[in-house]
């Protein structure tokens, strides 16, 4: 089934990472479309996963000469989406002007895929870590989960949770107390919370406890970060999380880690750890009622530690999202 949200289908949607796009097309689900991606030597391209001809997913051809090669009949797609080749053809009979794949908006950045359904190209959002030579940035992900994006992208915004449901990781029983944050809205759009204090058993890996400092912020309606701040030696650790519609019921998260500081682990560990993490959250999200987000505040009852997690729902209302939301 085809999600239609026309405010989604214009937003860039993260749909693999760079490194999983190589010599041959490789398909990807999102809200519900099977897209194909494939590389030439212009870049990245997504097409739907259709040939016009007789229905053949072209994600099951191949590469050649930068061309997208159908696997039932052999015919080539340009990176424009243009059929260049129909080898049935008569060589004096000219290539149908219906002969074209479907185009897709398409784009690398921040170590990943997107996506423009609507072969759209709008700005993206910045994620200065990606730039700045001193963070180290890890690419999370693919993590499938049965709910829908905001449940998933909410939860990440839940300050509340984390001396509840990753205790012992990211909080304690013994300070569970949430102080009072404002949210504010800069000039571009970014809607970002004040530092909120956090009581952490081990937030840098040197095993001391200590009081950190988070920061999140609201970037797009499936994109969102958080920045913990160290007080004491000036580390900073940020987490950007992205989620795919993958169609009605599931989601896919991906998210990219960075570090302004040594943390004695490899790529592997932080990705083992941060896998750790989701999957304690995975349970909750996946149970959440009802599945789709209330956007009335009046309906779920709020705390001032929940301020982060309002100001999306009131976003969300802004935008005019319906998938996943009530």
């Amino acid at each position: 089934m085809i999600v239609q949200d026309t405010v989604l289908r214009n937003e860039w949607i993260v749909a693999c990472r760079s490194v999983d796009v190589q010599d041959r097309p490789i398909q990807a689900t999102i809200m519900g479309e099977r897209v194909v991606l494939f590389r030439s030597e212009e870049g990245i391209h997504a097409f739907k996963d259709l040939c016009i001809h007789r229905g053949a997913a072209l994600s099951l051809g191949c590469v050649r000469d930068g061309k997208l090669v159908c696997p039932y009949h052999g015919w080539e797609y340009e990176a424009s989406g243009a059929c260049v080749k129909i080898p049935q053809l008569p060589a004096e009979q000219a290539i149908p002007g219906k002969a074209r794949a479907i185009l897709y908006g398409c784009a690398e950045r921040y170590g990943f895929v997107w996506v423009n359904l609507a072969n759209q190209s709008p700005e993206f959002f910045a994620l200065p870590e990606f730039e700045d030579e001193r963070f180290r940035n890890v690419i999370w992900g693919p993590q499938t989960v049965m709910a829908k994006p905001p449940r998933v992208v909410e939860n990440f915004l839940d300050v509340g949770h984390l001396a509840v449901v990753h205790e012992g990781y990211l909080g304690v029983e013994t300070h569970m107390e949430i102080g009072d944050y404002r949210v504010h809205r800069n000039e571009n759009g970014v809607i970002r919370t004040d530092e909120i204090k956090i009581f952490q058993p081990d937030p840098d890996g040197t095993g001391q406890a200590k009081h950190v400092y988070y920061t999140y912020e609201i970037l797009r309606p499936l994109t969102v970060k958080f920045t913990k701040r160290d007080a004491e030696n000036g580390n900073l650790m940020s987490i950007l999380l992205t989620v795919m519609p993958l169609d009605e019921a599931r989601s896919v998260a991906y998210g990219v880690l960075s570090f302004n500081y040594e943390t004695n682990l490899s790529d592997e560990e932080i990705i083992s750890f941060q896998n750790l993490i989701f999957a304690q959250d995975k349970p909750i999200v996946e149970n959440q009622k009802p599945e789709d987000l209330p956007l009335d505040l009046q309906v779920e009852l709020s705390l001032k530690c929940d301020r982060a997690s309002i100001a999306y729902r009131q976003y969300l209302t802004e935008m005019g999202i319906t998938f996943g939301t009530a």
